[in-house]
């Protein structure tokens, strides 16, 4: 067991800039790497800003011109601001980090937050992050008055859903039964100490999600707990729930290295 410490850096009016909380996540980073402080989470809010990792193309960010921040995590584009519930875990791990493993327990956490407001949630193959999962393919309303079959954000590679209005923004997603995201995950390792971590959107304002492909994936969305309750959720409500769930996980984990597989010698002729 290993003790997990929070701080909780600036909510509100006193949202933290981006820029401002990566320097103090490496401040964190570094002085974890020297045992000279816990494995720490660092929990706040910040102003409205794009951040794009490692992944992200050039098809995925806004089409007006407005800043992203280019990040060192992995992943792609996603969106931060007022009414999103983010956590900078920074935790040593042993090595080699199993780095999967740390992103499922992040997601176990968010989903155990989600069920104690009544939203349940899941994980999606392939699709880091916490979901609400949409009604089959078959159920879902047409789009454009077109069969789903012909979805033209999987069909059509020239299809850019960011100009083709409310009916393919991801904000909208609850309207069409898509699945949609609640919680998006991604994490940097270095020095067998993570960084970044995750973001749930508890009351923010979704239709920042429209102007870029979020986390690069264009046939589902995003939603919030607000969203899915039909009633305001605050930070304030959510902040305790949460710390208790990824304290319970994070604490508590059972922390092994990554398998790696062993080359067996060749046979001799």
């Amino acid at each position: 067991m290993s003790e997990l410490r929070f701080v909780r850096l600036g909510f509100g009016e006193d949202a933290v800039d981006y820029q401002e909380a990566w320097q103090k996540q490496r401040e964190v980073h570094a002085a974890r790497f020297e045992d000279a402080v816990p494995d720490t989470c660092l929990l706040l809010e910040h102003p409205p800003v794009y951040t794009a990792g490692r992944r992200t193309t050039e098809s995925e960010r806004p089409l007006d011109g407005t800043p992203v921040i280019d990040v060192d995590r992995g992943g792609k584009i996603t969106w931060h601001g007022p009414g999103q519930l983010v956590g900078y875990p920074i935790q040593k791990l042993p090595r080699p980090v199993d780095v999967v493993a740390h992103v499922r327990r992040l997601e176990d956490a968010l989903i155990r937050t989600a069920a104690d407001f009544g939203v349940t949630t899941s994980r999606v193959e392939g699709r880091s992050g916490v979901w609400v999962l949409g009604d089959p393919v078959a159920e879902r309303p047409a789009l454009g008055g077109l069969s789903l079959d012909f979805d033209p954000r999987l069909h059509d590679e020239e299809f850019d859903a960011r100009l083709n209005g409310p009916e393919y923004a991801p904000s909208n997603a609850g309207q069409r039964r898509e699945d949609r995201k609640l919680a998006a995950i991604g994490i940097r390792v270095a020095k067998g100490v993570t960084m970044h971590g995750f973001a749930l959107n508890v009351n923010p304002d979704n239709t920042w999600f429209d102007r870029i492909v979020p986390c690069g994936i264009r046939d589902a969305g995003v939603t919030s707990l607000s969203a899915e309750l039909g009633r305001e959720v605050t930070i304030a409500e959510v902040l305790p729930v949460a710390e208790k769930h990824l304290r319970d996980v994070l604490e508590n984990a059972d922390l092994a290295p990554r398998e790696v597989a062993s080359k067996e010698p060749a046979a001799s002729a």
